[in-house]
């Protein structure tokens, strides 16, 4: 059914539904996609506005109502994935999709006796209201369609899609024909495969060779790779996805520094500004590495490059910029972003059990928190109203609206010539409105700077003035990540029922070095650098005292009732590798060395496997 228009809009003409037969196609079931799995699992978790899509095509003047119809009806017919549904029983996840030959669909109109003054944006609220309301999987029509006119005359369609048949991509292959078709052009054949036969590519032994490497490659940023990209003090909110405006940058300075910066390098203007971000976004989180998701990469071969469903499986960046300079990270990004490419196939239902799996054993909650999404290679009509230039600002930052953000970072680079057009989503607990502007302004400097010379990356403040999150002295760098000791000692101390807990730093897994109780007043203690003092070069790890009392508490209860806190805790807390049961808690708890003195009842890691 389709969603009305939001509720601050007046019609004074009263909306109709129009209702549209489709017939021409073929009957067909298979297995679904691993793109479709990917996102049906999310569309039955997630809230329906973060997970539905939505855009907007504008309409030609003189076109009818009828030709408007006749068009989203030749699309019907035309891709598989319009007439798909996916029938399952009920708590249930579908497993086969089923493509009808013939059906109907309704098209919303609201005609208006004229449009507000900015009749893109007004379009744009309508097509975003439609995402409201889960998508029926095993019935529903996978488009909500409203037509909005002028006197009868169509301006704009808005339209709000299921996830699970299409993504950006295919939104603007149907935008892309929806216009040809009232052009009154023929359309040429289809050359990329529809969804039911993409299945069968995927399912077939070199597909699931392809499937299982990419399972590898992700294991492994997921074993060793930080497990939050934002750990610091002002992180993550608990438990909550936070609402973040639309900054967007339009900057003709940034499209001539990209284009001088990929002559001096000798690189492709995507592997600059693709180590650009990834340098500024570890810069600002003060990492040694940038795990960033890259939406987009995974439309890069013909069988799928115009298949109208969704590919939607992220391509996972693990960048390390511990080099010397900028142009060193630019030739170390383009390998590492084929990489990520080649990685981007896979079961996705193995890759959460995986995840599970390896998160469990480590200890950790892997957040998907930097997503850089670049679109600039498709065509101009391909990228919707939002992506509309406006003139040739020389550099300009506007705010948009809200939306709820389920990431820390989000990017879509729409153009890149002949300016910088870049979309930004940022967590306001993390980037306050001018550090966000600062952000974006920073990376155009960035490229400016890189356009004239090779850069020092540690000259990355002075030369973008973007700073590194701050971090007390007390936290961590443990096992590939930023830990706060306080955070993981008040989470810990929750998960116990409020028993006394004292998490400290220690060099070794089971206590110091040479294999004392550290009685002798030693302990391991957070120096300004993160690291851990008291052995010389041995690596730190967390250790957990729990005064039990009169409980029955385990090491193994213990960290598992912390792993359940862990998705919904604050920033900086990575389960302790050891756990150590003592009965009451000493005089001086606050003291690691009085801890250690105590008698131990019991000890263990709590973990399946040692990281």
């Amino acid at each position: 059914m389709n969603s009305p228009a939001p509720e601050d809009t007046v019609h004074p003409i009263p909306p109709r539904t129009l209702t549209v037969a489709y017939t021409g196609g073929e009957e067909r079931r298979g297995p679904i996609t691993m793109g479709q799995a990917n996102m049906i699992r999310c569309i039955l978790r997630d809230d329906p506005t973060h997970i539905n899509i939505h855009d907007v095509w504008p309409v030609p003047g003189g076109v009818t109502v009828e030709a408007v119809t006749d068009a989203l009806r030749a699309l019907a017919v035309r891709h598989e994935g319009l007439r798909t549904t996916f029938p399952h029983p009920p708590g249930a996840a579908p497993v086969d999709q089923v493509v009808a030959a013939k059906g109907t669909f309704t098209v919303t109109v609201l005609d208006h006796a004229e449009l507000p003054d900015d009749p893109a944006g007004y379009a744009e609220s309508v097509a975003r209201a439609a995402r409201a309301g889960r998508f029926a999987l095993g019935r529903e029509f996978p488009m909500r369609i409203t037509l909005l006119t002028v006197a009868g005359q169509p301006a704009y369609v808005a339209l709000a899609f299921s996830h699970a048949v299409a993504d950006g991509s295919a939104m603007a292959i149907l935008r892309e024909e929806f216009t040809e078709l009232l052009a009154g052009k023929e359309l040429p054949d289809l050359a990329s495969l529809p969804p039911v036969d993409l299945a069968a590519v995927e399912a077939s032994p070199a597909g699931l060779r392809k499937s299982e490497a990419s399972l590898r490659y992700w294991e492994r940023i997921i074993r060793t790779g930080p497990q939050e990209m934002f750990a610091e003090p002002r992180g993550r909110r608990p438990g909550t996805d936070e609402e973040a405006r639309q900054l967007t940058l339009r900057s003709r300075r940034g499209g001539r520094a990209l284009a001088g910066a990929a002559r001096r390098t000798g690189h492709p203007e995507a592997t600059v500004l693709m180590a650009a971000w990834c340098a500024l976004v570890a810069h600002r989180a003060g990492q040694d590495s940038c795990v960033t998701a890259v939406p987009s990469a995974n439309r890069f071969h013909a069988r799928v490059a115009r298949s109208v469903t969704t590919t939607s499986q992220d391509a996972l960046l693990h960048l390390d910029v511990r080099v010397e300079t900028f142009d060193a990270l630019v030739a170390r990004t383009w390998g590492a972003v084929l990489n990520a490419y080649r990685h981007s196939q896979f079961d996705s239902v193995r890759l959460w059990e995986m995840i599970g799996r390896v998160t469990a054993e480590r200890g950790s909650h892997f957040g998907r928190d930097v997503v850089f999404n670049d679109v600039s290679a498709l065509p101009a009509p391909l990228l919707g109203t939002e992506a509309e230039d406006r003139g040739g600002a020389e550099h300009e930052l506007t705010w948009g609206p809200p939306q709820a953000l389920p990431t820390r970072l989000l990017a879509f680079t729409y153009r890149t010539a002949p300016q910088l057009h870049i979309s930004l989503w940022a967590a306001p607990s993390l980037f306050a409105p001018e550090e966000a502007e600062g952000f974006l302004s920073g990376l155009v400097l960035l490229l400016e700077a890189t356009a004239a010379g090779d850069v020092p990356m540690d000259a990355l403040t002075e030369v973008t003035g973007v700073r590194p999150a701050e971090r007390g002295p007390d936290w961590l760098r443990l096992d590939g990540c930023w830990v706060s000791p306080d955070a993981v000692r008040e989470t810990l101390g929750r998960a116990v029922d409020g028993l006394p807990v004292h998490v400290t730093g220690e060099p070794e897994p089971y206590g110091t070095a040479d294999g004392t109780d550290g009685t002798d007043g030693t302990e391991a203690t957070a120096d300004t650098d993160g690291t851990a003092s008291g052995t010389p070069g041995a690596e730190p790890h967390l250790t957990a005292y729990i005064a039990r009392g009169d409980t029955l508490l385990t090491p193994e209860e213990a960290h598992r009732a912390l792993m359940a806190l862990i998705p919904a805790a604050g920033s900086g807390v990575l389960a302790p590798r050891r756990y150590v049961l003592v009965t009451d808690p000493p005089a001086d708890p606050d003291r690691s060395d009085a801890w250690r003195r105590l008698k131990t009842i019991e000890e263990g890691t709590g973990r399946g496997r040692q990281v």
